[in-house]
């Protein structure tokens, strides 16, 4: 059985004890990477030397038992800035930025030895739903090499799903951890916002960005996200709150969990059988002794249009640094302006423009009140609805998309239809609460993704929940992509 099949538990203990190596699974890490990713395309740059390197030292050193990672191989999305890894947001802007420091997250993941391996394809500064925005390459979903795999982190999703890295770190704004995973059939933790610091994420969206881990199950994702939260005093927006050992939290027992299912997420505009599936969840939730009860979401309608407001003005004043002058691409010209102009034109995507566009609009004179503070007032709105379910409700269940992973090209010419992908995750980040995406089963052949949405800083209580329904559910998600010979 392939390594990275057995579990960050199990390769830890087999790592103390000797039986195997950071060195091997170092090795499995390339030569899975080597024989698979010329189809899969998750990479966009690779840390091989480096990796190998520092298994050897680790390998020199004893295993400590209280380190996390210790060893174990792990991708990250290329919007978190690594020393002396290149860095490009998917971005022809940024296609020669070698930072100068690492990320909070890069930081914490190499304390507790934890070894990169390299950087992830992505959506172009973390702007879609199916990393056909990179300006790069073209991730394919492990699972139908002709559809998607979701984004914006679609890379760090079809790399777990793969069988490249045992786990990755994926960033969230809108979706963008919990949709590819629901596509790529692996479990994805969108933390509470506060729990993870931004240091060193490439911002997309300030209020609604936040990292989260990407792993096989729902255990590596606890030991992972532990490793990862944490007040950090270079982000002001970190909370300072203690973060539990979330593993001691799977045991299984969830009798008594009131879960609440929100009517508006099995409605019009979901697929049939992405319903059966989600219903079948819940049913078995019931048998696991939760007692779940319809509720309502009245706001969520209206979760995307303000989403795409108060997101898009967010990053029309964050891209405001990529002007050809610090840092990234800078154009051929004859004056500052022109500079501007033309290293903007020629560095940033389609996607992209059309979103500094958007948000330059709605933070216009004259415009402000009409659409960004309507949409802020909405945002409100959304978040007081999660406050009323979840005074008398543990978490709240639903579909993490609106359907499986769909084919390449698609939907790419239709910008409105690909927002309304992330209308199920996208009320999660504007009420600033923690969801998780694990798999429940399939339709027509591709995994179905089951989210759960809990109280700000309740993670623990959905790896409580996720973890009784995983060990429960009765299949193992494996992907029908065995190599370079498909």
């Amino acid at each position: 059985m392939p390594l990275f099949e057995e579990g960050l538990v199990h390769l830890k203990k087999k790592i103390h004890s000797k039986e195997i190596k950071a060195s091997d699974l170092i090795d499995e890490a390339f030569s899975r990477i080597n024989e698979v990713d010329g189809k899969v395309k998750a990479f966009l740059t690779l840390n091989e030397e480096a990796a190998r390197e520092e298994a050897r030292t680790i390998d020199e050193t004893a295993a400590d038992e209280d380190t996390l990672l210790f060893g174990l191989p792990i991708g990250i999305k290329d919007n978190l800035v690594t020393k002396g890894l290149r860095t490009t947001c998917a971005s022809h802007i940024l296609e020669n930025y070698d930072p100068l420091y690492d990320a909070t997250v890069v930081e914490k993941v190499k304390a507790q030895k934890g070894i990169v391996i390299g950087k992830m394809n992505m959506d172009e500064f973390a702007m879609g739903s199916s990393t056909e925005n990179s300006g790069f390459a073209l991730t394919r979903n492990p699972w139908d090499l002709e559809r998607v795999p979701g984004g914006s982190s679609g890379g760090s999703a079809a790399s777990v799903a793969a069988g490249e890295v045992l786990f990755a770190l994926g960033s969230d704004t809108g979706g963008s951890i919990r949709q590819p995973s629901a596509f790529c059939g692996v479990v994805g933790m969108k933390p509470t916002y506060g729990r993870v610091s931004r240091f060193g994420l490439v911002a997309f969206a300030s209020s609604l960005d936040q990292v989260g881990p990407i792993t096989r199950t729902v255990e590596d994702n606890a030991y992972l996200l532990e490793a990862i939260a944490g007040l950090d005093r270079h982000d002001s927006t970190s909370a300072d709150i203690p973060v539990p050992h979330y593993s001691e939290a799977l045991n299984g027992d969830i009798k008594g969990l009131r879960v609440a299912v929100p009517k508006e997420y099995l409605g019009e505009g979901i697929d049939e059988t992405v319903k059966d599936r989600i219903k079948a969840a819940i049913r078995q939730l019931e048998k696991l002794g939760a007692v779940c009860e319809e509720v309502s979401l009245p706001h969520s309608k209206y979760a995307v249009p303000a989403y795409y407001v108060i997101a898009s003005s967010e990053a029309s004043a964050n891209l405001a640094r990529f002007d050809g002058v610090r840092y990234g691409v800078r154009a051929e010209s004859n004056d500052l302006i022109d500079m501007y102009k033309k290293s903007r034109s020629e560095g940033f995507g389609d996607e992209v423009k059309r979103r500094i566009m958007l948000g330059t609009f709605a933070l216009s004179s004259g415009y402000y009140d009409a659409y960004y503070k309507k949409a802020q007032q909405v945002r409100t709105l959304i978040k007081q609805d999660f406050e009323k379910v979840l005074e008398n409700h543990d978490i709240i269940v639903g579909p993490a998309t609106p359907t499986a992973a769909f084919k390449i090209g698609e939907k790419v010419d239709d910008p409105l239809t690909m927002y309304v992908n992330d209308l199920l995750t996208i009320p999660v980040n504007l009420a600033g609460v923690p969801a998780i995406s694990l798999p429940c089963g399939l339709a027509d052949g591709l995994p179905v993704g089951l989210q759960m949405i809990g109280r700000p800083f309740g993670e623990e209580t959905l790896y409580k929940a996720a973890y009784a329904y995983e060990q429960t559910a009765g299949f193992q998600l494996t992907p029908a992509f065995k190599g370079a010979n498909q």
